[in-house]
């Protein structure tokens, strides 16, 4: 090898350390400004719940927003995979600030969504900004919307390692070479601890007691985790199910999360509790040592498939944390092990079956619990993954793989359903 391909391997590994640098940095501030926002908001409701009833002209002012935006956006993170899988036009960078500023009105006036979508939007449409400024190509370009998912991913969550393998899971490893794999790691690493530079703390969970792995435990642990595939599969199919709803019978967009606003005013009113709105932390924390009704998990299924179908914005996967932990904790009445393991199983489980990403969520699980939960929390994702069915809560998300073999084949026998 002589000098000046050295030289050029030398400067082409200087130009993706410095963009890793770059989504790594932005991205981890943009998250910061987000949570320290979203906290804002959220004592700002808390403090004052006659705001509610604004639900419907924030949802009014989100939809008109994003109405005289380009169209793309609305597409949330399918539009980061489907620029991924066929890449055509670059991601309009109005979608980092549209999306940091309908969330804030969700979370404000009472909506029930989540914060990684919004994240991984952000960092996506700030990754997608090097395309032009270093003029890459179509390969080189997938690396950057994998950076930017990680960078999102890792910065929300605190999670640097299961911020990269996700990025790398939700596109099933696909058209990803070695170089991408380094330098998702590398980009959630700096994500995440250019949110630690800015002292904001992130939830800790505990599972304080892990019994001993026998027979007994893992067919409890197994039968827990099929339920957990199942309330995967009913909170993809009810935000699917309400956002067709609302474009089918409400042709002007603006009004769709108007009139989910008002709905969802009216509902919190008379069920006299705020604890399925908004991101629901204390509710996830309360799982882990006290026992959740057994229809707190469907409660926050319907009202985040309610107000996301709608057209508010957020992120899925806190309300998924909410609808695992919550299901987790219901069921330590009848299944015989610690309260905390079955809700921090739920916790993941929930997620990975409804994002097709059992590996992502069970490095998560170790990094959120510890290491010693591991193998409960590992047979948990991938029993959840099998059990819920074929399509996620991302559309365009392409599923490959033995899941995908396994409906098709069950499709194949009529279960079209699932």
């Amino acid at each position: 090898m002589n000098f000046q391909k050295i030289k050029q391997i030398m400067l082409i590994m200087l130009k993706w350390i410095f963009i890793c640098g770059l989504i790594g940095i932005f991205s981890g501030t943009a998250s910061a400004l987000f949570l320290v926002s979203l906290e804002f908001v959220t004592q700002i409701r808390i403090e004052n719940t006659w705001i509610i009833w604004l639900l419907p002209l924030g949802g009014l002012l989100i939809g008109y927003l994003y109405y005289i935006s380009d169209s793309k956006i609305s597409k949330g993170n399918n539009l980061l995979l489907e620029e991924y899988n066929k890449p055509e036009k670059q991601i309009p960078f109005l979608m980092a600030p549209l999306v940091l500023l309908g969330t804030l009105i969700t979370h404000l006036f009472g909506g029930s969504a989540g914060r990684e979508g919004t994240a991984v939007q952000m960092g996506g449409a700030i990754a997608d900004l090097c395309t032009s400024i270093f003029k890459l190509n179509h390969t080189e370009r997938r690396t950057l919307i994998i950076l930017g998912i990680s960078a999102g991913f890792a910065s929300v969550f605190g999670t640097p390692l299961a911020g990269a393998v996700f990025a790398l899971e939700i596109v099933f490893f696909s058209k990803i070479n070695f170089k991408s794999i380094i330098l998702s790691f590398l980009t959630a690493y700096i994500a995440y601890f250019t949110v630690e530079f800015w002292e904001i703390k992130h939830t800790h969970y505990s599972i304080p007691v892990i019994p001993d792995i026998n027979f007994t435990a893992l067919f409890w642990v197994v039968t827990a985790s099929i339920l957990f595939g199942f309330a995967a599969l009913l909170f993809s199919r009810s935000t699917h199910f309400w956002g067709k709803l609302f474009s089918k019978n409400i042709k002007y967009p603006p009004l769709r999360p108007f009139i989910g606003g008002t709905v969802l005013a009216i509902v919190i009113y008379f069920i006299g509790t705020t604890k399925y709105i908004g991101l629901g932390v204390p509710m996830i924390v309360d799982a882990f040592s006290i026992q959740n009704a057994p229809y707190d998990f469907l409660l926050k299924i319907l009202f985040t498939g309610f107000t996301l179908g709608a057209g508010f914005k957020g992120g899925e996967v806190t309300p998924l944390f909410f609808v695992g932990a919550a299901l987790g904790s219901a069921l330590s009445v009848m299944i015989p092990l610690p309260i905390a393991l079955l809700a921090g199983m739920g916790f993941v489980a929930v997620f990975s079956g409804a994002t097709h990403t059992p590996i992502a969520c069970t490095v998560m699980g170790m990094e959120l619990f510890g290491i010693n939960c591991g193998v409960y929390i590992g047979i948990a994702c991938i029993t959840a993954y099998f059990f819920s069915g074929s399509v996620g809560i991302y559309k365009s998300q392409i599923v490959k793989g033995p899941k995908s073999i396994l409906y098709q084949n069950i499709r194949k026998k009529g279960l079209k359903y699932l």
